[in-house]
């Protein structure tokens, strides 16, 4: 066997180990809770954690709505990819509205270009109650930020939403407890030991549909606080910046005034995973304002509530 074949192997039982047990989680949640829902964004990790759940319980539709706490200030080609997608698989969406969440005097009014990103806690924490929901599956790996790091596979809320990293439940051998007391809910992460690289291996290996802003496109983008932002209605030129029209595309997905642009000329997912695979910084350190405001962004709106 050459090199590069037993390579292949080896990447091919990675990735069918990696794929097993998220599929074990995805039935135990299932079975242990009573309204569960799956957490979908449109991004690359929510797409492949759809892509399993379609697997997990095939020839039968997932047992559970999909939603998508939706800010309104996402990139066009990812609302169109989630309705799409979800047309396709014949499943019902649930959109838990941050626009809605201000109307009701829920959350305070950023402004028409001002971020949203941190309000999203209340509006899911507000459709968990509605809903009813007592699990929600999300596609947050631990190799995105130290805070997700902490997070066990079955991350438990209480009755407020909110997260304490040093009340989790252990779990020995794959053994998951996901027994809920009335007013909590849990969040469940069948991708918390893969990688950005893993991703990206398993949408090659199983042709995963996603947006076409992962794929290299060209775009008028300008730099702000270290990132290439595109410019949209969300992202206008200030007079001290430059537009410059470049190649790029998204690493990861989130609100338009908050995502940066990696410079890329991968058009493939072949080409993709050889980019993933020589990058040296992670894709939300790279691209997510959202993460660059201090180090313990991300724990602090997890503790909120955040997903």
């Amino acid at each position: 066997m050459s090199t590069v074949t037993a390579s292949r192997e080896t990447q091919r039982d990675h990735l069918d180990l990696l794929e097993a047990h998220a599929i074990y989680i995805l039935r135990e949640v299932v079975a242990e809770c009573e309204r569960p829902v799956l957490l979908f964004s449109g991004g690359k990790d929510s797409a492949v954690l759809l892509h399993l759940a379609v697997k997990a319980f095939a020839p039968q539709l997932p047992p559970f709505p999909v939603m998508h706490v939706d800010t309104g200030q996402n990139f066009d080609e990812v609302i169109e990819f989630r309705d799409r997608t979800v047309a396709r698989l014949g499943l019902r969406l649930v959109v838990a509205s941050v626009q809605e969440s201000i109307d009701r005097g829920r959350v305070a009014d950023p402004g028409p270009l001002g971020s949203r990103n941190r309000l999203q806690s209340v509006t899911l924490l507000d459709a968990i109650e509605t809903h009813q929901f007592d699990a929600a599956f999300g596609g947050a790996r631990r190799d995105e930020d130290k805070a997700r790091a902490k997070e066990r596979v079955l991350s438990f809320r209480d009755s407020f939403g909110q997260w304490d990293p040093k009340a989790q439940r252990p779990e020995l051998w794959n053994l998951y407890q996901g027994r809920v007391n009335p007013g909590e809910h849990l969040r469940a992460f069948p991708l918390s030991d893969w990688t950005e690289l893993d991703v990206w291996r398993y949408i090659e290996r199983e042709n995963v549909d996603l947006p076409s802003i992962y794929f290299a496109h060209s775009r008028d983008v300008v730099e702000r606080q270290g990132m290439l932002l595109a410019v949209t209605r969300f992202v206008e030129p200030q007079p001290h910046e430059v537009v410059r029209r470049e190649s790029v595309r998204f690493r990861t997905v989130g609100d338009a005034n908050l995502t940066g642009a990696v410079l890329s000329r991968a058009g493939t997912l072949q080409d993709i995973v050889h980019e993933v695979a020589t990058a040296t910084v992670s894709e939300r350190g790279a691209t997510r304002g959202d993460d660059k405001f201090s180090e313990t962004a991300m724990e602090d709106r997890k503790r909120e509530g955040y997903f």
